[in-house]
């Protein structure tokens, strides 16, 4: 699947200008911030989730604006103008890193003057990408050499055929070039799916807004320190709903790769994935779909969970096709609408462990 948008180099140069432009319109504007007087701080959020995280820690002290807004994926986002502007304006700019929203912070750079990046994930413990597959390697590791003796005469006769295969894989990996822009490294940037390491980001959200606005340190701190005990409740109601499951039904299967810090904490089993990585834009192969049919079947998995932002065609094949449960609306990459119960961290990774709870009995 092509990307998109434009290239990064294309997209920065274009931003640049137009952040020139908006610098020289605005350098007359005095307006203030909560750093300077009695006004609220001026805060740019990547993400939704970083947004609730700001706005626990700041409270009415914080003016808060998230560029990537609910039902947005952030694997896709690109800056848009407005955004630009928002970028220029604020007084800090929290992201979370890990090369899921990094642009945001080379872009604020080039906006110069007093804007400072914050990024929130510093200091977590953190998982590489791709760290689950380790069991499906290992669990196939002794079928796929049986195969391979077995079936040696075909695989010679058909040549041909892997030579078409090959080349098919090579122009997968072209397209795959094209993602450059949204691909993840060599981390799992999806950190706020365990509510232990979301106190360390909330740790650095406090401490950013605390330098930036001394005179209210105190009240950022407190803050953070009662919504560090939200998350320990809800670590503590989420190991209760797990810990209740079956050993052997705590297997799963997701749309892709963002759940592997819920699952080692709460010490689930991550079978496989729709879609191959950390990066939701990646497209699975006729191959790939067919070695997890295997998995789950194999594995014994009851259910796969569908992602509230992705579409969940694929997953509900392979559910048809395995004659497992799918379960929707997981809260991957955003917190819940308003009103939804997920609209906050907390709510979110609550109302995630209750559906994988309900499916896993």
């Amino acid at each position: 699947m092509a990307h998109r948008g434009r290239s990064r180099v294309s997209r920065i140069l274009s931003i640049v200008g137009l952040i020139a432009l908006i610098v020289a319109c605005g350098s007359d504007d005095d307006g203030g911030s909560g750093a300077d007087g009695d006004e609220q701080l001026q805060v740019v959020a990547s993400t939704s989730v970083i947004a609730q995280l700001v706005q626990e820690v700041g409270g009415d002290m914080v003016d808060v604006e998230t560029l990537i807004v609910a039902g947005v994926d952030p694997h896709t986002f690109e800056l848009a103008p407005g955004d630009v502007q928002d970028v220029v304006a604020a007084d800090l700019i929290f992201i979370n890193g890990l090369e899921l929203d990094d642009y945001i912070a080379e872009d604020a750079v080039d906006a110069g003057d007093d804007v400072e990046v914050i990024v929130v994930t510093d200091g977590v413990d953190l998982l590489e990408s791709g760290d689950h597959h380790e069991h499906e390697e290992d669990a196939n590791h002794e079928d796929e050499h049986e195969d391979e003796h077995d079936e040696v005469g075909e695989h010679e006769e058909d040549e041909g055929e892997e030579h078409e295969d090959e080349d098919d894989h090579e122009h997968d990996e072209d397209d795959a070039d094209e993602h450059d822009d949204h691909e993840h490294g060599e981390f799992d940037p999806h950190v706020w799916q365990d509510p232990i390491r979301v106190k360390v980001m909330v740790a650095n959200i406090a401490d950013a807004l605390a330098d930036a606005d001394p005179d209210n340190a105190d009240a950022y701190r407190d803050n953070a320190a009662t919504y560090e005990e939200t998350l320990d409740e809800t670590d503590a109601e989420i190991r209760g709903l797990i810990d209740a499951l079956p050993e052997d039904n705590r297997k799963i299967v997701t749309n892709h790769e963002a759940f592997a810090y819920f699952a080692d904490r709460y010490g689930l089993e991550i079978v496989g994935t729709v879609i191959p990585g950390t990066s939701s834009e990646a497209d699975p192969s006729a191959g790939d779909i067919a070695e997890l049919s295997e998995l789950i079947e194999h594995e014994g998995v009851k259910a796969i969970f569908a992602e509230a932002l992705i579409d969940p065609k694929v997953a509900e094949s392979l559910a048809a096709d395995t004659g497992v449960e799918i379960v929707y609306g997981l809260y991957s990459d955003q917190v819940g609408e308003e009103g939804s119960g997920a609209e906050t961290v907390d709510g979110m990774l609550l109302a995630n462990a209750e559906k994988i709870s309900a499916a896993l009995q």
